[in-house]
């Protein structure tokens, strides 16, 4: 992983010098994602692995999906030459990860983090708001909050803001009390 991650950073800045100069912030968001799922897929992926893929055709098939998955203008021409790019430099698969630093960046421009929060059970909207207004403090930042129900927590809650995880789960607590007496 962290070879593709120092793989995809330079490309993920370029990409996003360019949206950012064209004002394409969210289209090129929403591409970089379509094309990290692309090649995600089991038949191009193995259309890309081949000895002597046709880059134009793989290129063509990515920017189809591109363009049907965003809802934003992007320059064509523009990803396109990303696209040709990774293709023959053999790096279509650090899109996923391109995708993600791009996002990043976006993130910090807008002076947004985005955070999941992960329950055990449904998290109401007031529950949600307040802690949209706790992480506000804590980051100084505007929160994009995305919920997602695990009940394998037991109970409790888990928050994820990039690297930083604040586990409240009963499951995690339970596995820190087994550690701790078996140890």
């Amino acid at each position: 992983m962290a070879e593709k991650s120092s793989i995809a950073r330079p490309y993920a800045e370029a990409a996003f010098a360019l949206a950012r100069e064209a004002g394409e912030l969210a289209g090129w968001s929403d591409s970089l994602h379509a094309a990290g799922h692309a090649v995600r897929d089991e038949s191009l992926a193995r259309m890309i692995d081949r000895p002597r893929a046709d880059v134009a055709l793989i290129v063509d098939v990515i920017v189809d999906v591109c363009r049907q998955a965003s809802s934003s203008a992007v320059s064509e021409d523009r990803l396109r030459n990303l696209l040709r790019l990774l293709a023959e430099n053999g790096r279509l698969a650090a899109l996923p990860e391109i995708a993600a630093f791009f996002d990043l960046l976006k993130s910090d421009v807008e002076n947004r983090v985005d955070v999941v929060l992960t329950a055990a059970a449904a998290v109401d909207e007031a529950q949600q708001a307040k802690i949209i207004e706790a992480l506000k403090k804590r980051f100084g930042r505007d929160i994009n909050l995305h919920f997602e129900l695990d009940e394998t927590l037991i109970g409790g809650a888990r928050l994820q803001a990039g690297d930083l995880v604040i586990d409240g789960s009963i499951r995690t607590g339970l596995e820190k009390l087994s550690s701790t007496l078996t140890n």
